[in-house]
């Protein structure tokens, strides 16, 4: 890693799913040209390689070997970033509920988040990195200058996961959908390697009764205090 590398700066967001931390992310990395790291998308990667292989997610050792070998690549096109496994787009399989819940738990095995620590390390480049995960500021990049942990209530998100599937043509069960996302909030907050809570020094946004562009403007701020 170069000296130039290393000094670029960071933005991290962490938090829970549907909290929109994908969404600012990418929108934060387009408005200050920064590079963007969906780290949740190396873990359903890693589910969905898993899944087509036919691995039982229980086999700790034998995810961890898939998460080490990913062949994948992140293309971006027209502003929009896909994400190709074995030469292959899977932007959309990786957005799949089996997928997302897999993804849950493989993110629970701690050698499957050491497997991929170093490669998210490695987006790392100047002129800065946007990186949007659950433990992007306490684990991964504990130097960032700036951290922002982004959340909002449980019904919410699954109001926004609704709405988001319903566009997409996928019939859905609001009330599944709300179980599904406080069973992963409490996988996610409890595992024993990287759980998600906030870094000691991140902005905590809860974004239940704020905007997209009103979260980005305060995330934008925080930026432009601490980095720009």
């Amino acid at each position: 890693m170069t000296e130039l590398t290393k000094n670029a700066p960071v933005v991290t967001i962490d938090g829970p799913s549907g909290s929109g931390k994908g969404t600012i992310a990418k929108l934060l990395a387009d408005r200050l040209g920064f590079a963007l790291l969906d780290s949740g998308a190396l873990y359903r990667l890693t589910a969905l390689a898993a899944l087509n292989a036919g691995v039982d997610l229980v086999d700790e050792a034998r995810v961890a070997d898939i998460a080490a070998n990913l062949d994948i690549r992140f293309a971006i096109a027209d502003g929009e970033v896909s994400a190709v496994l074995g030469g292959v787009d899977v932007s959309r399989d990786i957005r799949m509920e089996e997928v997302s819940m897999a993804a849950s738990r493989v993110a629970a095995v701690p050698a499957v988040r050491e497997a991929l620590l170093q490669r998210q390390r490695d987006f790392r480049a100047a002129p800065g990195l946007v990186a949007d995960g659950r433990d992007m500021g306490t684990t991964v990049f504990p130097d960032a200058p700036v951290k922002i942990f982004l959340t909002a209530s449980a019904e919410e998100r699954a109001r926004r996961r609704y709405a988001q599937l319903q566009g997409r043509g996928v019939s859905v069960s609001l009330r599944d959908l709300l179980e599904d996302i406080r069973a992963r909030d409490d996988r996610d907050m409890n595992r024993a390697a990287s759980p998600l809570a906030p870094a000691e020094d991140a902005v905590v946004l809860d974004s239940t009764d704020i905007d997209i562009e009103g979260v980005l403007q305060k995330v934008l701020e925080l930026v432009q205090q601490r980095v720009v």
